[in-house]
């Protein structure tokens, strides 16, 4: 039973018709927003909604029986207990209070497909973990924005009042020159009376745009590669966690860890490497 669990749940087939139910439960929600269809067919979406369920729950028991004789084992990686929460609060009864928790639930089963695909997963990794140094790098641009839009309520305030007129209106004309549309109307309309217009709005544009968002993805591209190393980690101890309590396999799972650990080390210290060779450059 453990045996057959666990090629099942690895087999790229049945990941694939997995993919595929979470296709049609999308469908089936967006039929369900139509009152007309729900009326002629109702029945018939609520013997797939059923279909979906069961399946997702068929499919949840496989992974947990997979990871025998530790099951808990299961609950370690964070997508797992996403699916298995979204799956428990499906099965709820959709009448009275549950009724929305269950029409909640129908949407979070769409969600699913992100855990289903690694590199999704690794994408939602990389920006959760790039959440803390995203929110210095907003600081940073609210700062310069904010320091701009008092200069150029000054410069440009009297001349062209209705971007300029106040704060909050050149903080919007600024957020506007973010995106690089429009600044040149921006700057032709006071440039005649302010020359050195150009000035103003040429270093906005280098710091504000071009450094702030490079800043982005290099952070980004930090992050990325380190939940890589993670992820590498984590699939080895899952893997491990997999084989059965013997001498050879305990031995096995030291050996898949270290080289788990060796890989991310050495991911770390080749990007502390060429760090420092910038710098000495």
């Amino acid at each position: 039973m453990v045996s057959l669990a666990r090629r099942i749940a690895t087999d790229s087939r049945f990941s694939g018709f997995i993919v595929g139910v979470i296709v049609v439960n999308a469908i089936l929600v967006g039929l369900e927003t139509s009152g007309d269809l729900l009326s002629r067919a109702g029945l018939v979406l609520e013997a797939f909604n059923y279909a979906v369920v069961a399946i997702f729950a068929f499919e949840i028991a496989v992974r947990i029986v997979a990871y025998w004789p530790r099951p808990l084992a299961f609950f370690r990686d964070g997508w797992n207990v996403f699916d298995f929460i979204v799956v428990a609060i499906t099965m709820l009864p959709a009448v009275g209070t549950f009724a929305a928790v269950a029409r909640l639930a129908r949407l979070l089963r769409i969600l699913r497909i992100i855990s289903v695909y690694p590199e999704l997963r690794l994408i939602v990794g990389t920006m959760l973990r790039s959440l803390s140094s995203m929110v210095s790098i907003l600081l940073l641009l609210a700062l310069v924005v904010y320091v701009y839009a008092v200069l150029g309520f000054h410069l440009f305030g009297a001349v062209d009042p209705d971007r300029w007129g106040d704060l909050g209106k050149s903080v919007r004309t600024l957020f506007e020159t973010l995106t690089l549309e429009g600044w040149l109307e921006f700057q032709a309309a006071v440039i005649v009376d302010v020359p050195f217009a150009w000035l103003f709005f040429g270093s906005y544009i280098v710091i504000a745009v071009f450094i702030v968002v490079n800043l982005f993805i290099a952070v980004v591209l930090h992050n990325l590669e380190a939940v890589k190393s993670e992820q590498a980690v984590e699939a080895a101890a899952a893997d491990a966690a997999a084989v059965p309590l013997t001498d050879d396999a305990d031995l096995l799972r030291r050996v898949q860890l270290i080289r788990a650990e060796l890989g991310e080390l050495e991911s770390r210290m080749g990007v502390r490497s060429g760090t420092a060779g910038v710098a000495a450059d």
